[in-house]
């Protein structure tokens, strides 16, 4: 994605809070530590990613597992919220009209050198977090 940068780091920022940014703005949270998403990713990054997602679409087609494609909120804990670039989610109980609650079953992140630390360490730590906690 575009570049990251840490803008709210001031304080711990939960869900409620998230739900009051504007919408012309993408942020993940992660930790209660904000990563603003702008700008747009770049034209290579969609491809690769629309490309993902269009393998696992026609290969899950008629199955209980959905692919989805950024943005799309995923919501793993109240200061938790990331936006994967592409992924699948298996229990239909997670899937709200407005946001995924809980970990997906599959997590594709395309990696740029603007993004990397962060989508391997951050990101990865908070989702394993909550996969951890489910399995414990």
């Amino acid at each position: 994605m575009g570049h990251y940068s840490v803008e709210k780091a001031a304080q711990k920022y939960p869900w409620d809070d998230y739900l009051t940014w504007q919408d012309n703005e993408r942020w993940e949270i992660i930790d209660g530590v904000t990563y603003n998403m702008t700008p747009a990713p770049t034209v290579r990054h969609q491809n690769v990613a629309g490309n993902f997602f269009s393998q696992l679409k026609q290969k899950l087609a008629n199955k209980t597992c959905k692919p989805f494609i950024v943005p799309v909120d995923v919501v793993l804990s109240e200061y938790d919220i990331v936006q994967p670039n592409v992924f699948v989610v298996c229990d239909k109980n997670k899937i709200t009209e407005a946001n995924i609650q809980g970990a997906p079953d599959l997590v594709v992140e395309i990696l740029s050198p603007a993004t990397a630390t962060k989508d391997l360490r951050e990101k990865s730590i908070s989702m394993n977090k909550v996969l951890l906690s489910v399995f414990s």
